[in-house]
């Protein structure tokens, strides 16, 4: 992972909630199916460790459950732990192609679009020149 794609991803989770504390029970099996899943479905989550009763350090938890369920540490700051993990079924279905930018309209289009701007531009100088008539009418 490069740094730019790090640094995105630690943008993107300034803004997360933590879905999950690690305690004084540090980490169980039930806590690691659950960060997969949770991984599995929205690829950057954000845990919590309480570091008052946690046993073990939060980097030392990090790397723990990075290895057991085969995501990415993004980072470690305070108790606050990022893992990404990428999902390439939920990429597909969100992913749009991007809308292409600089196509030529047809000639209907073109002529359309052309008499609207003219028109617009007509109303706005006919407004204006009422607007003045009235100004200096008044004086």
């Amino acid at each position: 992972m490069t740094g730019k794609e790090r640094a995105a991803f630690r943008a993107q989770a300034n803004t997360l909630e933590p879905l999950f504390q690690i305690g004084k029970g540090g980490i169980s099996d039930a806590l690691i199916a659950q960060v997969s899943d949770a991984l599995r479905k929205r690829e950057l989550i954000k845990i919590k460790v309480l570091l008052e009763s946690a046993p073990e350090t939060p980097r030392e938890f990090a790397d723990k459950l990075a290895a057991a369920t085969g995501s990415e540490v993004i980072q470690v700051i305070g108790g606050s732990i990022v893992f990404y993990k990428e999902n390439p079924d939920l990429g597909k279905e969100t992913k749009k192609k991007p809308a292409k930018k600089g196509k030529p309209l047809s000639r209907v289009k073109a002529k359309r679009a052309a008499a609207a701007k003219r028109e617009a531009a007509e109303k706005k100088q006919k407004k204006d020149f009422y607007a003045k008539k009235r100004t200096y009418g008044s004086r």
